[in-house]
């Protein structure tokens, strides 16, 4: 599972947006190079058409209000690359995304958005893991491991480490409520961080976590193009088991 964010986990005041995003792109090691290809075929293409060198970075948020360099495309141009890239995920059949959204607006102090957010893209990593849920083949013994984006990187580890010995998830039982302890067992290794400069899948995990954030609070620019509708199009391949509760399959806390 590759993963980026969209948004900051800061809590303070001072934070500059009201939602944390976390997507995680998941695709079987089977299918990891067929659908390298397809990225790579999608690549070219777009090089070839809005002149975007294979080397340079697709980040969805700079793309659109802080290109640097790739001023010298289109605003328009760059906003229907973004579009592209969406349509271009939406059709890889082996791919299957899963989000977690946060509202920090509505958590008390010392929520910890970070680790909550983590700790819900994990669990439900490893529950649709265990549950053969995933797109691609299905093995009784399939294992996962998490590629993100560079964040946090001690503290994710760690993170990861402790919910393989200790990882409480409330029960409803007989009598009131209590926890059970839902250790992470299909998880395999710490977090390989990538940078997403040098990887296509975190560029798409990055891209879909973006969307997803225009969805719930757009930018004036992507409301005023229709961009704020984009993550739609990535229906065919949301985990919707993810949540019962969304349409989408959008964990929201």
């Amino acid at each position: 599972m590759y993963v980026d964010e969209s948004g900051d986990a800061g809590l303070d005041p001072a934070s500059p947006t009201r939602y944390f995003v976390l997507t995680g792109l998941v695709v079987h090691e089977l299918r990891w190079q067929n659908c390298l290809e397809e990225l790579l075929s999608f690549r070219r293409r777009i090089r070839d058409t809005y002149n975007l060198k294979l080397r340079e970075e697709l980040h969805a948020a700079r793309f659109i209000t802080r290109p640097g360099a790739l001023v010298r495309i289109k605003r328009n141009d760059r906003l229907a690359i973004i579009r592209h890239m969406a349509d271009q995920l939406a059709a890889m059949s082996d791919l299957t995304l899963i989000n977690v959204v946060v509202d920090k607006a509505t958590k008390a102090e010392g929520y910890d958005v970070f680790e909550m957010a983590w700790k819900t893209l994990i669990q439900r990593f490893e529950n649709t893991l265990s549950r053969r849920n995933f797109a691609g083949p299905a093995n009784p013994d399939d294992k996962g491991m998490l590629f993100p984006d560079h964040t946090d990187d001690k503290r994710l580890s760690l993170l990861l480490r402790k919910m393989r010995q200790y990882n409480p998830i409330p029960s409803q039982q007989q009598y009131g409520s209590g926890f059970r302890n839902l250790q992470i067992a299909n998880i395999i290794e710490d977090p390989n961080f990538k940078d997403s400069e040098h990887s296509y899948f975190v560029q798409a995990a990055d891209l879909a976590a973006y969307v997803l954030y225009q969805s719930i609070e757009p930018n004036s620019y992507m409301k005023k193009k229709g961009g704020h509708r984009y993550f739609s199009r990535l229906e065919p391949v949301l985990c919707k088991v993810a949540s019962s509760s969304d349409p989408m399959g959008i964990v929201r806390l």
